[in-house]
C-alpha cells in the first residue's frame, strides 16, 4: 500500500479507520517511527506529514457450525477528553453541557475535576459545546476540531489546544488576533505567568505541560 500524505484535520486514528486497521498498527509500525519521533503524540499531525499505511491482513477464527457466534470489534470508539477552566484557571466542575458531534446531540455535565469525557468515532470530524447555566439555557458556545492536533509550534496548534481547555480563542485559524491574545493572557493568568498575551517560548512550554502534548 502507498504511503498516505497526511491533510488538515487527519490523524492516525482517522487514517487508519479509513483503512480498515487500528490506530496503534499504523502509528506503532516500525516504517513509521522517524514520523512518531517527531510528532510524539498520534492525534498531532501536520498537513504533509507521510504515514506509512502497511496491509490489511486478514485474521481466521474456527468456530462449530450451526452456533452463534459473538466478535467484538476492538478499537472503536476514540475517546474526547477536555478539562474547563475559567478565565482564572479555576476547574469548571460539575457544569451541564450540549455537545453536538456530527449532529448527534449529547447532554451532559462535566465531573469534580471539570472533565468532559465523551466517546467519539475516529473519524469525527466538527462538533459544537454548548455549556448550560442552572436553568438549561445557552451560556457559552465553542466549536470544536476532532480528530488531530496541528503542532504546538504552529499557532493553529497552540489555539487548538486553548479552546480544549476552555479558553475562547476563537476558530484555529492560524493568526495571532484579539481573541487569541486575550486567551492566551488568561491562560497566563491562571498558570502564574506573566501577561502579555504573547506566545512567547515560557507560555508555549507551559501549555505543552498542562495540555500533555
Amino acid at each position: 500500500m502507498p504511503d498516505y500524505t497526511a491533510k488538515q484535520g487527519d490523524c492516525i486514528s482517522s487514517i487508519a479507520q479509513r483503512h480498515g486497521l487500528f490506530w496503534d498498527k499504523v502509528w506503532n509500525h516500525p516504517k513509521n517511527a522517524k514520523l512518531k519521533e517527531k510528532r510524539k503524540d498520534p492525534n498531532v499531525l501536520s498537513p504533509g506529514d507521510v504515514v506509512f499505511v502497511p496491509e490489511k491482513e486478514e485474521k481466521q477464527e474456527s468456530g462449530s457450525t450451526e452456533q452463534k457466534h459473538r466478535f467484538r470489534r476492538k478499537g472503536l470508539p476514540e475517546k474526547l477528553r477536555i478539562y474547563l477552566k475559567n478565565e482564572n484557571g479555576e476547574v469548571r466542575a460539575n457544569v451541564s453541557y450540549l455537545l453536538t458531534i456530527d449532529g448527534e446531540n449529547r447532554r451532559n455535565t462535566t465531573d469534580g475535576s471539570g472533565l468532559l469525557a465523551e466517546a467519539i468515532p475516529p473519524n469525527a470530524r466538527q462538533g459544537r459545546l454548548v455549556l448550560l447555566d442552572e436553568r438549561g439555557n445557552p451560556e457559552e458556545e465553542h466549536l470544536l476540531s476532532f480528530g488531530h492536533l496541528d503542532p504546538i509550534t504552529e499557532v493553529s496548534g497552540v489555539q487548538m489546544r486553548l479552546s480544549n481547555l476552555g479558553y475562547d480563542c476563537g476558530p484555529a485559524d492560524g493568526k495571532m488576533g484579539p481573541r487569541t491574545s486575550e486567551a492566551l493572557r488568561a491562560f497566563q493568568k491562571g498558570n502564574g505567568l506573566e501577561e502579555n498575551g504573547r506566545l512567547d517560548d515560557a507560555t508555549r512550554t507551559k501549555l505543552q505541560e498542562v495540555y500533555g502534548s
